[in-house]
């Protein structure tokens, strides 16, 4: 599955100034909620996350990020609806940088496990001219019935001095559909997340958004 997180969009931001902590050529410098409303014909929806290594930072061909915990919702009349819930895993692939993305070619994105302490992580120092693009382990889920209301993805990360993550998630036409022009909707993405000595807790969610 391919998902190129660069294409025009109606955002609507969460921040009107930009963060010099964010290298020049990334797409998306502050967090949005797409004002374009999820087609309704659209049945299903992914979490996913970005990761890059700042080279402008010294040693930043060691930074890593860990995520230990993966959690999408789902708010439909009224009601919360847990979708997926991993632990210590995700999938993704290697994409260009610098353009945002590019073309839709992609690597197999390298993963180390540190299962002990149920982690995987991203050595994205070592391939800094890659956009590590994540997503969920779990299958793409299915919308739950009712009147959607939007969507939460939620992440608990460590990011080492020189990278950075963002995360947002998109909608698709149903749970099993590769990509395709015409076949996923970007909901939007968070602000960007920096390095931290503890764990954070990354969120994107689109519940209050101007679609609804």
């Amino acid at each position: 599955m391919i998902s190129p997180h660069g294409h025009a969009s109606s955002p609507f931001p969460f921040a009107v100034l930009t963060d010099p902590r964010i290298p020049d050529e990334v797409k998306f410098r502050a967090g949005y909620i797409n004002a374009d409303p999820r087609p309704p014909d659209f049945k299903s929806v992914l979490l996913w996350g970005i990761a890059i290594a700042d080279s402008r930072v010294a040693d930043y061909e060691n930074a890593t990020v860990e995520v230990t915990w993966t959690q999408l919702t789902c708010r439909a009349n009224g009601k919360d609806f847990v979708l997926n819930d991993d632990t210590g895993n995700v999938r993704g692939g290697l994409y260009r940088r610098n353009p945002w993305f590019g073309i839709n070619d992609h690597e197999t994105m390298p993963l180390d496990y540190d299962r002990a302490n149920s982690t995987v992580v991203l050595r994205v120092g070592r391939r800094a001219d890659k956009v590590w693009h994540f997503w969920s382990v779990s299958p793409r889920a299915t919308l739950p019935p009712g009147k959607p209301e939007g969507c939460t993805v939620k992440a608990r990360l460590r990011i080492s001095p020189g990278a950075l993550v963002q995360m947002g998630m998109d909608y698709w036409k149903d749970s099993t559909g590769e990509f395709a022009p015409g076949n996923s909707h970007e909901a939007g993405c968070s602000n960007w997340y920096f390095p931290s000595e503890g764990w954070q807790e990354a969120e994107f969610t689109d519940i209050g958004g101007p679609r609804f």
